[in-house]
């Protein structure tokens, strides 16, 4: 499979630009210089850089915030420190993943889908230059499937807008059901040669949302090791009621192994390989509720069906946002999981 080269090891910097309070404080505080100091030296090649458009741009698609200036610090750390970088816009005005967040219409609005695209024409404008060393990535966690047909269609027209900027800047697409390694079959077929397919992994669910706030009928206290019995994640799947997640009865060892992630992901290889386009996971990660014990576990098994596939990726998430791997929690091990990235 073609491989995403300059991309192969990386880490979020989540909840930065992105799924935080935009104080100014915030901005200036909770990423500094170090942070990418200290992520070079954990041996990655990139970072991935969600963003989200409020920063950048008002209601009306006016460039008016000062997101520029932190993206443009973020894209001059990178260089001094010898990373690579993805820009990904996390939040469009209009869609968001978290319907929490009360961004709605993006697919049914033609005003919205122009902010969109006024977006990225201004952050083609600003940054094809470092095409480089620089990647886009359109949209964060496209979430239903009948937003197929109308998102190929967006993307399609977002890549010609950015191409009129840059031949050759990768451009980094993911499908639905949340960036879903089944849906990316649906995508449209490469629209040029620099284009990336990309999908997010966190499973087992239960493993690593465990007790998660967000999701919706978990128990705060619900804990589960990794890589534990599989008919124990049967039972515990059942007696939870998520009818909407898997249920790994294709899993036939008594335990996850990282032959369960090969399993997850040879299907989109194969596609990937067909339509000889890169395939990158742009998220994985565990929640900080989980043991770091088993979180080193997971990240191992999961680590080498990435080596094995030659896929692309980056952890979720360097610092907080319940995932942080440099957060306190995680020291017990830290040093040796940054191997498994």
């Amino acid at each position: 499979m073609k491989k995403f080269i300059g991309y192969m090891k990386g880490v979020n910097i989540g909840g930065w630009l992105s799924q935080c309070d935009y104080s100014k404080e915030h901005l200036d505080g909770f990423i500094t210089e170090n942070d990418f100091k200290v992520l070079k030296s954990w041996g990655i090649d990139h970072v991935r850089i969600p963003v989200d458009y409020n920063i950048f741009q008002d209601e009306n698609g006016c460039m008016t915030g000062c997101g520029f200036e932190y993206a443009q610090k973020a894209l001059d750390w990178c260089d001094k420190h010898g990373l690579n970088m993805i820009l990904d816009l996390h939040k469009t005005c209009g869609f968001f993943f978290d319907k929490a967040q009360q961004e709605s219409g993006f697919f049914d609005s033609e005003g919205l889908q122009n902010n969109f695209f006024s977006l990225w024409e201004e952050f083609a404008k600003r940054y094809s230059k470092y095409s480089n060393r620089l990647s886009f990535e359109l949209l964060n966690e496209v979430t239903e499937p009948e937003y197929s047909k109308k998102w190929n269609e967006i993307a399609k027209k977002a890549v010609g807008i950015i191409r009129k900027y840059s031949p050759d800047i990768k451009i980094i697409i993911g499908s639905y059901w949340n960036n879903s390694v089944d849906a990316i079959k649906d995508l449209d077929m490469p629209y040029d040669e620099n284009i990336v397919y990309t999908y997010h992994c966190y499973d087992p669910f239960i493993f690593t949302h465990q007790g998660a706030y967000w999701v919706d009928n978990m128990p705060s206290d619900f804990r589960i090791s990794y890589p534990g019995s599989t008919a124990d994640y049967r039972e515990k799947i059942a007696k939870l009621g998520f009818t909407y997640i898997q249920t790994y009865k294709e899993v036939q060892t008594e335990t996850f192994t990282s032959d369960y992630f090969v399993s997850r992901f040879k299907n989109a290889v194969k596609l990937c390989e067909e339509r000889n386009v890169p395939l990158y996971c742009g998220e994985y990660g565990v929640i900080n509720l989980a043991s770091p014990e088993s979180a080193l576990n997971w990240y191992k098994d999961i680590n080498s069906a990435f080596e094995l596939l030659g896929i692309g990726r980056a952890a979720w998430s360097y610092k907080g946002v319940d995932y942080g791997l440099s957060d306190d929690y995680m020291q017990p091990v830290i040093n040796k999981l940054t191997q498994f990235l």
